[in-house]
Order: structure tokens, then C-alpha cells, then sequence
């Protein structure tokens, strides 16, 4: 694989892995265990669609960091299972959930000081884009700090 194509793969995976659904499925599977059910997910996820959801776990599986189990119930259930190449991410995960932990105070400080000023220059209002992106839900913060806080250990 040529430099180009190269580039091209990892930037695709790169951005599904930090994309920020990615990130609080994953973490809502590891908080459950490591595997739960599709409707499960979505009502810890709030304000996820469920299209955005489906494709979402439709490409983690595709990229081998989940597995899509078909349950033998009645009605049918499929249940959702973070693989080994998924637990891989812990630590990068825990790295980025630090930094937010670490960091949110001063990133609140300087929007707050970024819209202040652009707002008497009658520029474009971030506000309304921004102001739920550092706090994922109405749970508190630190429920989110550690997503794979509570998970089972898989390798044992």
C-alpha cells in the first residue's frame, strides 16, 4: 500500500474511532460488561438516533471493535460484545477522558471568554453549537471520566 492510500485508510478509521458516538457506545458497552443489547445502548446514549446508532455499530463491527451476536429468544435479540481489538482502546480512551477531566474548566473559561468577545462584534454565535459538547448527558461528569471503569476483565 502506497503513502496516499495509506493515509486515506487510517484517516477513515481515525475518524470513526474518535468520532463521539464511538466513543460513548463503546463506553456504554464496557459499563454494561462489555456487551448489551441494542435498545440498552440507545437509552444510555441520550440524544442518539436510532439510524445514527445502527450505523455507527454497523461500521464498529465492520472494523472488528465490536461483534454482533444473534440471540437465540423469542422474539430473536442481537446483543452487542466489545472484541480484544476493542478493549485495545481503553487506553487511549482513558487518556482523552482524563484530559477532559483534566482540562474542562479552562476550555469553559476561554469559550466563555471566545464568545463574549465575538458576541459585541456581532459575529457568528457558537453557543448553541458548543454548549452540550463537553458534558455528553445530564449524568455527572465523572460517570463518563472512565468508560472502562466498570468493565469486565475479558482477557482473564
Amino acid at each position: 500500500m502506497d503513502g496516499d492510500s495509506r493515509l486515506d485508510v487510517s484517516r477513515g478509521l481515525l475518524e470513526q474511532v474518535a468520532d463521539k458516538w464511538t466513543i460513548l457506545i463503546l463506553a456504554a458497552l464496557c459499563r454494561s460488561g462489555g456487551k448489551c443489547r441494542f435498545n440498552a445502548i440507545r437509552r444510555e446514549v441520550s440524544g442518539l438516533s436510532q439510524k445514527t446508532l445502527t450505523h455507527c455499530l454497523r461500521k464498529l463491527e465492520r472494523n472488528g471493535i465490536i461483534e454482533r451476536r444473534i440471540l437465540d429468544t423469542a422474539p430473536i435479540g442481537v446483543e452487542y460484545a466489545v472484541t480484544p481489538l476493542g478493549h485495545t482502546l481503553k487506553a487511549p480512551f482513558e487518556a482523552l477522558y482524563g484530559w477532559v477531566d483534566l482540562y474542562l474548566q479552562e476550555v469553559e473559561a476561554a469559550r466563555t471568554r471566545f464568545d463574549t468577545r465575538f458576541a459585541t462584534n456581532g459575529a457568528i454565535d457558537f453557543r448553541q453549537e458548543t454548549t452540550h459538547d463537553l458534558r455528553p448527558s445530564s449524568a455527572p461528569l465523572s460517570r463518563h471520566l472512565s468508560p472502562f471503569a466498570d468493565e469486565v476483565d475479558q482477557s482473564a
